[in-house]
C-alpha cells in the first residue's frame, strides 16, 4: 500500500492530481493574457487584469497545498549542487521585483564580502527564499524588502530578509510556521493564501538540518531568516573591486541604499547614503562616483546630474523609455533595479562612458518577430494550451505543427525537419517523457524543451534526465517563451551552452 501524504493522498497521485487541478488553470490565465494583449477599453482591460490575478492567487494555492502534501511525509529529497549565494539572491528578487515595483515598493539584495558557493540543492535554498520574501512583499505598503546574505560565527550560512511590513506578535512567532496558521494580527488578518508557505519553508529547512525564524519590530518590520551550514564549494576568481573608490547613492528608498551601500562596500568600496542629492553632493567628492535614483525625479520627470560629477541614474525595468532622455541630460550612465553587484562595479568603473544596454532592458524592449522561419513541432494533447502556444509561436514568426500524443510526435520526427520541439510531459499513450527517450535512442538531437504544469524541482529535473534539453512552466508567458526561443533555435544566443540546470 502507497504512503500517504499528510493530507491523505497518496504520493504517487500527487502528479497526476497537480497535472489535472493544473491544466484549467494554466488554460484560463494565459487565455487571460492573450485577451490582454488585444484591444481592449479601460473597462474591459480593468476585468482582464482581475481575471488573471485571480487566476494566479488561485494557481499559487494549488502549488502550495500539493506541494505540502508532497513534503507531509517521508524523508525530503536533496539534490546538492553548488550554489553561489549571491546569484540566489539576484534570481528572487528579480522575480518578485516586478510585484514589489507595481506596489510602488522596492527590494533588494545584499551579500557579505567573500561569500563563497555551497554545496546545496539549489532549487529548496530557492523556495525558501522565495517564500520568506514573497511573504514580505506582500505585506508591506510602503518602504520594502531587503534580502542579506552572511556566514555566521559559527559557520552557518545566513538569509536574512527584512521588511517595512507590519511585523509579527511575539506572540505569534512560532504559531505562525505552523500549516493553515491564520490569525488575527495585523499581518494575519490580511493574508491572502492558505497559510502553508512558511510552514513549506519550515520543512525544507528542517531537511537541510538548518533554522528558521522571525524577528523584528511590531509596527516597525519583520526579520525572517533561515540559517544552514553546508559545505564550501569551489570558490571562483574573485571579482572585480572598488577598492579605492567612493560611491554615494542618493535615493528616497532606505531599501536602495542600504542595498546599494552594502554592494559597494561588499566590493571594497566607500558607500556614502543619501536621501537626495543634495546630501549626496555634499558628503561626496568630485572624483567619486554619483548613483541617483529616479525616485527622486518626482514630477519633474527627468533630473539633471550635478555639474562635473560622475553620475549613474537607477531606474526600474519599465522605466526603460527614460534612458535616453537621461543620456541627454548628461548621465553618464544606468542601472536597474534591483541592482547586480557586478553591473554596479562595471558602471561605477565604467562612470562617464559608454555603456552597454542592461540585458533585462534588452528583453523587455519592443522587438520583431524572432522565430522567422523556424520550424516548430508543438505536442500538446490540450486544445486550450495548444491554441496559446500556437499563438504565441505565430507571433514570433514560428512556422508550427502540432499534434496531440508522443507517438504522433515521433512520427513526424521520423519524416521531417523541424528546429524545436515543445513537448507536454503529461500526454495520452506515450508521454513526453517517454517520447524524448524513444527519439534520443534513436539519434535524434533536435532540442527539446518540456511544456509541464508541475513547479517541483524533482519533475524538472525528471525531464533533464529523459533527455530533455530545457523546460518551460505553463501557462506560457511571451518573454520565456521568447528565451527558449532565443536559446534553442540560434537566434539571439549561442547553442554551445549545454542544458540548463534545474533551477536556473
Amino acid at each position: 500500500m502507497s504512503e500517504p501524504s499528510s493530507v491523505g493522498i497518496p504520493h504517487e497521485h500527487l502528479a497526476a492530481l497537480s497535472h489535472e487541478f493544473r491544466t484549467p488553470l494554466n488554460g484560463v490565465i494565459g487565455m487571460a493574457r492573450l485577451l490582454e494583449s488585444t484591444r481592449l477599453t479601460e473597462e474591459q482591460r480593468a476585468y482582464v487584469a482581475a481575471l488573471t490575478e485571480s487566476g494566479e492567487h488561485l494557481l499559487g494555492l494549488v502549488n502550495d497545498v500539493l506541494d505540502y502534501a508532497r513534503l507531509g511525509a517521508g524523508r525530503v529529497e536533496l539534490a546538492p549542487g553548488v550554489v553561489s549565494p549571491e546569484d540566489l539572491m539576484r534570481q528572487v528578487c528579480e522575480l518578485l521585483s516586478p510585484k514589489a515595483h507595481e506596489k510602488g515598493v522596492e527590494i533588494g539584495w545584499a551579500a557579505d564580502a567573500g561569500l563563497a558557493p555551497v554545496l546545496a540543492d539549489e532549487g529548496r535554498l530557492r523556495q525558501i527564499l522565495l517564500n520568506l520574501a514573497g511573504n514580505a512583499v506582500k505585506f508591506v505598503e510602503t518602504g520594502g524588502v531587503l534580502v542579506l546574505a552572511e556566514m555566521t560565527s559559527k559557520g552557518a550560512l545566513r538569509f536574512t530578509v527584512s521588511d517595512t511590513g507590519p511585523g509579527v506578535p511575539k506572540a505569534e512567532r512560532e504559531r505562525i510556521f505552523e500549516a493553515f496558521a491564520q490569525g488575527g494580527s495585523g499581518r494575519d488578518a490580511r493574508q491572502v493564501g492558505a497559510g502553508l508557505g512558511l510552514a513549506i519553508a519550515g520543512r525544507l529547512a528542517e531537511a537541510m538540518g538548518g533554522r528558521l525564524g522571525v524577528g523584528g519590530v511590531e509596527g516597525v518590520g519583520a526579520d525572517f531568516w533561515f540559517e544552514a551550514k553546508f559545505e564550501a564549494a569551489a570558490s571562483s576568481a574573485p571579482p572585480t573591486t572598488l577598492e579605492g573608490r567612493t560611491v554615494a547613492i542618493a535615493s528616497p528608498s532606505a531599501i536602495v541604499r542600504e542595498a546599494a551601500a552594502r554592494q559597494v562596500e561588499a566590493s571594497g568600496g566607500r558607500a556614502l547614503r543619501a536621501a537626495d542629492i543634495a546630501q549626496a553632493v555634499t558628503l561626496s567628492g568630485e572624483g567619486d562616483v554619483m548613483l541617483i535614483d529616479h525616485l527622486l525625479a518626482g514630477e519633474a520627470g527627468v533630473m539633471t546630474p550635478p555639474p562635473g560629477r560622475a553620475t549613474v541614474v537607477l531606474l526600474k525595468p519599465e522605466e526603460r523609455e527614460r534612458i535616453a532622455r537621461y543620456r541627454e541630460a548628461g548621465f553618464g550612465g544606468y542601472l536597474i533595479k534591483p541592482l547586480r553587484r557586478a553591473s554596479l562595479v562595471e558602471r561605477v568603473m565604467l562612470a562617464g562612458k559608454t555603456q552597454a544596454p542592461d540585458d533585462r532592458i534588452a528583453r523587455r524592449a519592443r522587438h520583431a518577430p524572432l522565430a522567422g522561419g523556424v520550424r516548430v513541432l508543438l505536442a500538446e494533447d490540450n486544445p486550450i494550451n495548444a491554441m496559446l502556444a500556437r499563438t504565441l509561436l505565430r507571433r514570433e514568426g514560428a512556422e508550427v505543427r502540432h499534434v496531440e500524443s508522443g507517438e504522433a510526435a515521433l512520427e513526424a520526427l521520423a519524416g521531417e525537419t523541424f528546429d524545436l520541439v515543445l513537448m507536454d510531459v503529461r500526454m495520452p499513450g506515450a508521454g513526453g517523457l517517454a517520447a524524448t527517450r524513444s527519439l534520443r535512442a534513436r539519434g535524434i538531437n533536435t532540442p527539446v524543451v518540456a511544456l509541464t504544469a508541475n513547479a517541483f524541482d524533482d519533475d524538472r529535473r525528471a525531464c533533464l534526465d529523459a533527455g530533455m534539453d530545457d523546460f518551460l512552466v505553463k501557462p506560457l508567458s511571451p518573454e520565456d517563451l521568447r528565451v527558449a526561443l532565443a536559446r534553442w533555435t540560434g537566434h539571439g544566443w549561442t547553442r554551445e551552452a549545454a542544458r540548463v540546470k534545474v533551477a536556473s
